[in-house]
């Protein structure tokens, strides 16, 4: 081997002995991050005791991991992250309440909160009846008693008040009952009840047209003014001709809210108020707050009719020539 031919194959063994070096170099290292990270993911403290641990309704899992390393429940925030990552399970952390021990190992309390609620969060959205409410909760509790929820709410119809609650697994209908309707009791406040007698109506009679206000107008700014449609109507002795209330008395567990055609209006009920002058005799739906203040403080307009459109838009006309015109313009 000639001299240049030595110093050529030194070179070439030089270029590959340097990737290898920098190689094994990075398998170090990446064997030490792993000890490391394996090691932040033990016990935070093994002999840790039991403790309750919100996770809140929509809490992203930064906020989770942050607030478990401030309890103490967990050595290392970004290493229970990187876990969370790892086990495929960023997206199916429940909301609730987690009894929790910082002697679990980060795998076992990252996999309790994907199951282990010991009270789960139940959102009521606004202008759902009765049964629909029953529904959304046994969704969330399985074993919820729907059939004695709908036994206790036969006449709580306009009281089980829509909101977010914190509920145990373990809950009964009648405590379901009891804290929505205590929640409504809170709501409509004394203030309310002389606002009622006002307007000329009782504080039940509120309810019920805050109810059709609910399922009728889906914006505050349109609540008053279609609130002030209707007390109008009330007060010249017009029927209020609402679709809403039609759909009450027509829907069924496959459809409760059916849409309504041109012979659905003759419907023999107490609840038709194309047929019915007067206010349905309960509430159609459980409204919000929103809508029983519309009907306290509803907008006066020259209007004496509306309609909603497909996308939720409403339209009014002061006589039943425009009014139709609406109709043949928004909704044909």
């Amino acid at each position: 081997m000639t001299p240049k031919t030595a110093v050529t194959v030194g070179h070439s063994l030089m270029k590959f002995k340097i990737p290898i070096f920098f190689l094994l170099i990075l398998l170090v290292l990446a064997s030490v991050a792993y000890l490391l990270w394996q090691q932040l993911l033990l016990p935070a403290d093994p002999a840790g005791t039991n403790q309750i641990f919100v996770v809140k309704k929509g809490e992203n899992i930064t906020s989770i991991s942050n607030r478990l390393e401030e309890a103490g429940l967990i050595k290392n925030r970004i290493a229970f992250k990187l876990l969370l990552y790892r086990m495929g399970i960023t997206n199916k952390i429940q909301a609730g309440d987690f009894r929790l021990s910082a002697s679990m190992p980060s795998r076992q309390l990252a996999d309790q909160l994907t199951h282990g609620a010991i009270d789960v969060w139940v959102t009521l959205p606004e202008g759902l009846r009765r049964e629909e409410i029953g529904l959304l909760i046994v969704k969330a509790l399985p074993d919820f008693d729907y059939d004695l929820f709908l036994e206790l709410t036969a006449v709580k119809e306009g009281q089980l008040f829509p909101d977010t609650y914190l509920f145990p697994k373990d809950i009964a209908p009648e405590t379901v009952v009891k804290i929505l309707t205590d929640t409504f009791t809170a709501k409509f406040n004394p203030d309310m009840t002389a606002q009622s007698a006002q307007i000329g109506l009782t504080p039940d009679e509120v309810v019920t047209l805050a109810s059709i206000i609910e399922r009728e107008a889906k914006h505050s700014p349109d609540r008053a003014i279609v609130a002030g449609i209707l007390l109008k109507r009330l007060s010249a002795g017009w029927p209020l001709q609402v679709d809403a209330t039609v759909q009450y008395a027509l829907g069924r567990p496959e459809n409760w809210w059916p849409v309504v055609v041109k012979a659905d209006l003759a419907v023999k009920s107490p609840y038709n108020t194309y047929l019915n002058k007067d206010l349905p005799p309960a509430p159609i739906c459980n409204p919000g707050l929103d809508s029983i203040k519309a009907v306290l403080s509803p907008t006066t307009s020259p209007y004496w009719y509306y309609l909603s459109d497909p996308s939720g838009g409403m339209h009014y006309a002061e006589s039943d020539e425009g009014h139709a015109a609406n109709i043949r313009q928004y909704l044909r």
